[in-house]
């Protein structure tokens, strides 16, 4: 039987700086150093994405999809390239190895492929690999001219066909427009995202969030699901509905992106709960003002935490902000209630997702380099 084609968002993490990082340096501790922050990147961009395979200095993932959301990806490329300069930042302060490979380590860099086409399955070396036009196209656009353009800044390139499959404007969103020709295939439309820039934003951002020790009250929840998907799960206006009590979520983001700033209105029949984003950081953490439709009811601030418990689990915190006095009688009355209607509402989302409900469908995953244990706190001895 032939193989049915399916449609899919396919993204290349590819680490820039490789070959030279590996030349003249002690292969062990490089081996540890790349294993390392590579992991990082793929925890951050599994779920809703699996991985295909690892290929040298980078790796291959895919969503079986007819549509993106748009905010979801780019919120996902953008968590993962945080993740890794943080990740960076945290071995290099932590080891006290004075070897060529860690001192040298900040050289590293990150880019990101995201196209959007059609793959067949096709069976190669006893296992299933992707296969297709598409998949040729997004490996052609790693070779491009957008790190000159940017001046070796790292950056997320989207073709004009992952632009029209996550639905957004993209030159309101604050992408660059930018062309690929590629031989036999021809011209290729994209975008553009400068991480770099993106990542200097989020370092001097204000952080708006209501920390344990501050809060009124602590709502926690576990649930053995990986971070990215319950956040998917808490975040996107079509997905809420199938676990919350809401009948709809309507959404308005700025500049047609979630994130700070976006209203949502969760219908309760004709009622509206009205939530503002005041603070917004995939896959850890957002911070609600909400307003109950109820008269002389205040706003109540809440954060959200999402912890990574476990590989593939997740501690939930609901973090309540202290109120003014003249408005704790008010969140006294409504606590309980909420309490008692999150916790249902959670054992619901328990149940989809530990039930395998959202977890995404394909082919067996690639297994995973790990890095030596003794890394990154131990120097590396040499003879």
């Amino acid at each position: 039987m032939l193989a049915k084609p399916e449609s899919a968002c396919f993204v290349i993490a590819d680490i820039s700086g490789y070959t030279g990082f590996l030349a003249g340096v002690e292969l062990d501790h490089a081996h540890d150093i790349i294993a390392d922050v590579m992991d990082t990147v793929v925890r951050r961009l599994r779920p809703p994405f699996r991985l295909a395979k690892f290929e040298g200095d980078a790796a291959f993932f895919y969503a079986v999809a007819d549509k993106i959301d748009g905010s979801g990806l780019q919120d996902a490329v953008e968590a993962a390239y945080f993740a890794f300069r943080r990740r960076l930042r945290n071995i290099s302060q932590a080891t006290s190895c004075t070897c060529i490979a860690c001192s040298r380590m900040k050289e590293l860099d990150l880019k990101f492929v995201c196209h959007h086409g059609e793959f067949i399955k096709q069976r190669m070396s006893g296992r299933d690999e992707l296969a297709g036009r598409d998949v040729i196209l997004v490996h052609r656009l790693l070779k491009n001219g957008v790190s000159e353009r940017l001046g070796g800044r790292a950056y997320a390139l989207y073709s004009s066909a992952c632009i029209r499959a996550m639905g957004i404007d993209p030159a309101a969103q604050g992408l660059l427009a930018h062309s690929e020709t590629i031989d036999i295939i021809g011209e290729v439309p994209c975008w553009v995202r400068d991480l770099e820039a993106a990542w200097q934003r989020d370092n001097e951002r204000q952080i708006n969030l209501v920390t344990r020790d501050a809060a009124a009250a602590v709502i926690e929840f576990d649930i053995a699901a990986a971070r990215p998907a319950v956040w998917e799960y808490f975040t996107q206006p079509g997905l809420r509905p199938k676990w919350r009590a809401a009948d709809e979520v309507r959404e308005t983001p700025q500049n047609g992106r979630r994130g700070v700033g976006t209203v949502n209105h969760c219908m309760h029949g004709p009622d509206a709960i009205i939530e503002e984003v005041l603070d917004w950081r995939p896959f850890d953490y957002l911070t609600l003002s909400t307003l109950l439709p109820m008269p002389g009811a205040p706003k109540v601030i809440m954060s959200y935490a999402f912890i990574e418990a476990a590989p593939g689990a997740t501690h939930i915190e609901i973090r309540v902000a202290k109120p003014k006095p003249k408005d704790q009688a008010f969140l006294d009355h409504v606590g309980a209630e909420f309490h008692k209607t999150i916790t249902a509402e959670i054992d619901k989302l328990r149940q989809m997702l530990e039930g395998g409900d959202g977890a995404p469908a394909g082919l067996d995953e690639a297994v995973l380099p790990a890095p030596a244990p003794r890394f990154p706190a131990e120097p590396l001895h040499t003879r």
